[in-house]
């Protein structure tokens, strides 16, 4: 046969290309952790393993913290998470509750920590935002 041969490479499959968080098997993206860390000058070199840890280490933290709020969810028969659950879940948990313990957890109206007595000043001045809100 005086035609050219065909290589057989050319009907190889492309390799699918993989994202760095799929490398490493997370779900939080490394070039954001990497961009924040960056960003926040922690330090003047980092080594290119660190946004991995950081990401290893939030999704960590995130999956104990829902897994702790999905129970206290079910414990009330409901099937959504609400800020209180989260709350709860973290003041409950002993480790959480100390890494956690001047953090706020937003579009939450009232602390549900037991002893908590909370300033009338604020609950007022929050009821009069909603009510002019309304009026609008």
């Amino acid at each position: 046969m005086t035609g050219k041969r065909r290589h057989r490479n050319c009907h190889r499959r492309r390799k699918r290309v993989n994202s760095r968080c799929a490398q490493a098997r997370l779900r939080f993206p490394k070039s954001c952790m990497n961009h924040l860390l960056r960003e926040g000058h922690y330090s003047h070199r980092l080594s290119s393993s660190t946004p991995d840890f950081l990401a290893a280490i939030l999704e960590y933290l995130i999956s104990s913290i829902l897994e702790l709020a999905d129970n206290e969810a079910r414990n009330d028969c409901r099937k959504r998470i609400t800020p209180q659950d989260v709350d709860m879940a973290v003041c409950n948990h002993p480790e959480l509750s100390r890494l956690f313990r001047n953090a706020s957890i937003s579009q939450q109206e009232e602390l549900m920590i037991p002893g908590f007595q909370s300033l009338p000043g604020v609950l007022e001045a929050s009821s009069q935002n909603q009510n002019f809100s309304q009026l609008r």
